[in-house]
């Protein structure tokens, strides 16, 4: 009998200890990175006289709306005719259908599948295009001898333009008048017209891929049956080069106008070069009358949280998303527990005038990211520029660098241009003369000059559509307060707002003044407790030179667009949104959108998340940190920021904390939220599955649906151990005497507890040496396009993916603790044949990093094993 009681302790204490080493082995397995997966790029060769080019897209699976890089090399350098493009460009479409075969080298599809030709039908004055080669008008030859020119549409009138029909992938085709058809325009067309090739004969572009949402008439991602067989519809990205040569291979004669033609006619389009798109299936493919769960909150998780819900979405549990202002998001969560899990930067109780509920909060951490400066900005060198700026011309502008007081200038409308109208030549209007003696916008500022010295050489138009203002989101939440906590911050900044002009004289807005002695409306702007972006300036006026009989104000100078995805995709087609022409003929007469700003002359900046940055291609602007730094966002900057959180429950990243050399200063950790005590155990358990999840698979960074999309920086190890432990609080959670675990509680727990993974405390922790710094936001400044799942102001469109699920890893490490285990149990039985004559106890494990962890097995068996063991 006392043999079988050694066995059994050797085996339980054995089973015990090798369980540790095995979760000690998988704790130290490193955080997940990016997933290995084959690049989807495509480069294809052109043919004829465009032989000797090679077109290169960066991304041609897994797609959704986003964007793509179209990068091209061994062209010829545009030319112009004047202002327009005249030989030597490229011109970029989108299309759906099957191959038409006339290009057997390179299956495409028909030309009459084409998103192509809604350039402007007035107001062309600046417009690069000559009507033909920005549309789809042709002329008609039976035999063509020059570019441009149809062997098939305007046959029925020889001696007039004919137009290349538009046939939709379902309603009637339009065969004229194509420029106003019913499906697409000038303000949502994804065309690009042209496409400069530069000096070297290279030139790049961002194409904005569009799925069914955003294009219905061309449908691609809809799912459809082929052959028995549902798959989401593919597409196509038609370049179509233009050079300068004609048909009979000679170069063309006479540059004092445009040669080119319209690139769907029969002679341009032989010379397209088709790439398949394969995209992510668009729509809801859950499965029907699955429960679905509610979460809520922070549009900083929301790429991140559309890719997991299609991963869950295969597990048969459906996981809702809502956009919503984190501090609405808190409130919402605070007045009422059974709303969900709330996605939050901040714990309940941190905004002004409200207080943490009575019962538990658990909070895990679910992402990493940060709201960034997104912008597009072309290069137009002065007339004086030297040549090797002139040879830029056109290219996009790759790093821009900002301190807290440019931010604020541009917050606060302090450019002169800004107030449109308030300064003409050198008279102001009354109480505008503050504004006589400042830049006209941002890229006139002495101050933004002297950190990018590129500017005094390029010219801007500066207006409120370009670099007078900030395209920002309406409402409340924690990414506006992140930045205004970054301005103050800044002693220069703080000063300015306070009416300290800077060290070239300019002033800040009145308006916003900090100092209740210079603000007009008797009372100090409070930027420390601000989380919007106010536009308090009442100037109104009807802006010169218009001819309109209907004031602007500053909220028409300066559009809100609806959340910060919006912004990053207005800022890629770089459409101010600003109304800017009065159109007397319309009923009644009104102000419209011009559209995208002109080609080779293009600046937009806003204020965006960096998931939706990455997304859409935008370069992002490195910004000064408290180290004295300029850091752009990157996985290796939002995990050197996040190591500085602090505080209780939630703990925040503050800009003037992250004092990191390499910290981004505008990081922040998403939080879900959840309150236990108000939910039943049915929705603990699947809130935990998705806890699970995203501390897992989640955080692996890669373009397939379900892993983490480009723009976050995978959690450290410390984050994802709490972010697991908080989801075994609330699978174990257990109800206290006034709340019920099994159902909706009206109270329970003590004076507004938290719980962050099962621990409360700051997240020092989390630093970059311990979390993983690959994929993610990347590692330079400008982003790259990403794939995450289609996601468009707020409502998220949920696609299918094949993949584990939490419960069921794909790791090996998986296995770490069970072999452990049964490793253990079996030494510890063998130790005698060993040589061991007893298991020693308290046991000393070594762990990584030369630490120990001391072991005093705590063990407790059946009733039939405990009676073999009684002396």
């Amino acid at each position: 009998m006392k043999a079988v009681r050694r066995i059994l302790v050797r085996l339980v204490a054995g089973a015990a200890v090798g369980a540790l080493a095995g979760l000690a082995v998988a704790q130290a397995a490193p955080p997940a990175t990016a997933a290995s997966a084959a690049s989807s790029a495509v480069t294809v060769s052109g043919r004829g006289e465009f032989k000797d080019m090679r077109f290169t897209v960066s991304q041609t699976a897994d797609l959704t709306s986003q964007a793509v890089t179209v990068s091209w090399s061994g062209g010829t350098p545009s030319t112009f005719a004047g202002t327009l493009f005249d030989t030597d460009f490229v011109q970029i479409m989108q299309c759906w259908g099957d191959d038409d075969g006339t290009v057997p080298d390179n299956p495409g599809p028909s030309r009459t599948q084409c998103q192509y030709g809604a350039s402007p039908t007035t107001d062309r004055g600046s417009w690069p295009g000559n009507d033909y080669d920005d549309t789809r008008r042709v002329f008609y030859s039976a035999d063509p001898a020059n570019y441009g020119q149809d062997d098939r549409y305007g046959a029925t009138n020889p001696n007039a333009p004919g137009e290349v029909p538009f046939k939709p992938v379902s309603g009637a085709t339009v065969t004229s008048n194509t420029q106003n058809n019913p499906y697409f325009n000038r303000n949502t067309t994804n065309e690009i017209d042209f496409a400069r090739t530069g000096a070297d004969g290279t030139g790049k572009e961002f194409f904005e891929v569009q799925t069914a949402n955003e294009a219905p008439h061309l449908g691609c991602g809809t799912v459809v049956k082929t052959d028995g067989v549902s798959r989401p519809r593919s597409c196509w990205l038609v370049i179509v080069p233009q050079g300068h040569l004609d048909l009979d291979g000679k170069p063309y004669a006479d540059h004092s106008q445009v040669n080119a033609g319209s690139p769907v006619s029969s002679t341009n389009w032989k010379n397209r070069v088709a790439i398949p798109l394969r995209f992510n299936p668009v729509g809801t493919n859950c499965a029907l009358g699955s429960d679905e769960r509610p979460t809520t909150g922070s549009e900083l998780a929301a790429d991140a949280m559309t890719s997991w819900q299609t991963a869950l979405c295969a597990t048969g549990k459906v996981y809702g998303y809502t956009e919503l202002g984190e501090p609405d998001t808190r409130a919402r969560l605070g007045n009422d527990g059974s709303s969900g899990l709330a996605f939050t930067t901040r714990a309940l109780g941190a905004d002004a005038g409200t207080s943490a509920p009575d019962d538990t909060t658990v909070y895990a951490p679910a992402a990493l990211s940060g709201t960034v400066i997104g912008f597009t900005v072309e290069r137009r060198p002065r007339a004086t520029a030297p040549e090797a700026t002139q040879r830029l011309a056109g290219t996009r502008v790759e790093s821009l660098r900002l301190n807290p007081r440019l931010v604020a200038k541009l917050l606060t409308e302090s450019y002169r241009n800004s107030p449109w109208g308030a300064v003409v030549g050198t008279t102001a209007a009354n109480g505008y003369g503050w504004a006589k003696g400042n830049p006209a916008g941002l890229a006139s500022d002495p101050e933004f000059i002297a950190l990018n010295p590129e500017f005094a050489e390029l010219s801007v138009a500066e207006t409120p559509a370009t670099d007078t203002d900030l395209l920002t989101s309406l409402g409340h939440s924690d990414s506006a307060r992140a930045v205004w906590q970054w301005i103050v911050a800044d002693k220069d900044a703080r000063g300015f707002l306070a009416g300290v002009s800077d060290d070239w004289g300019m002033r800040v807005n009145p308006y916003f003044s900090t100092n209740t002695d210079l603000n007009p409306t008797g009372f100090a702007f409070d930027p420390a407790n601000t989380d919007t972006y106010p536009k308090s300036d009442p100037w109104c006026t009807i802006p010169p030179g218009t001819g309109a009989t209907e004031k602007q104000c500053m909220i028409d100078f300066h559009p809100y667009v609806a959340d910060m995805h919006a912004g990053a995709l207005h800022t890629l087609r770089t459409d101010s949104l600003w109304k800017a022409t009065w159109d007397p003929l319309a009923s009644p007469p009104a102000y419209k959108n011009p559209g995208p700003q002109t080609v080779g002359s293009r600046f937009m900046i806003t204020i965006t998340d960096a998931a939706s940055a990455a997304r859409y291609g935008l370069t992002t602007a490195k910004l000064l940190n408290a180290a004295g730094r300029y850091v752009a966002p990157s996985g290796v900057s939002l995990t050197a920021a996040a190591a500085s959180a602090t505080g209780k429950g939630a703990p925040e990243i503050s800009p003037a904390k992250a004092t990191a050399k390499g910290a981004y200063p505008l990081t922040q950790l998403v939080y879900a939220a959840v309150r236990p005590a108000k939910l039943d155990a049915a929705a603990r358990k699947d809130y935990a599955t998705l806890l699970r999840y995203a501390a897992g698979t989640g955080q692996t960074a890669g373009a397939d649906p379900g892993l983490l999309p480009a723009g976050y920086a995978p959690l450290s190890r410390t984050l994802r151990t709490r972010t697991t432990q908080a989801a075994d609080t609330l699978l174990h959670y257990k109800a206290t005497s006034t709340a019920s675990g099994d159902g909706p509680a009206s109270g329970g727990g003590s004076g507004g507890s938290t719980t962050t993974g099962g621990t409360t405390g700051d997240l020092s922790g989390g630093t970059a040496g311990d979390g993983g710094t690959t994929g993610g936001a990347g590692a330079s400044a400008s982003a790259t396009p990403s794939s995450a799942a289609s996601y468009d102001g707020g409502k998220a469109v949920q696609t299918t993916a094949a993949g584990a699920t939490p419960a069921d890893p794909a790791n090996p490490l998986r296995y770490a603790v069970p072999l452990g285990a049964a490793l253990g149990a079996a030494a510890g039985v063998g130790a005698p044949f060993a040589g061991g004559g007893r298991l020693r106890l308290p046991l000393r494990l070594p762990l990584p990093g030369e630490r120990t962890v001391t072991v005093v097995p705590e063990i407790a068996l059946p009733e039939r094993l405990r009676k073999l063991l009684r002396p």
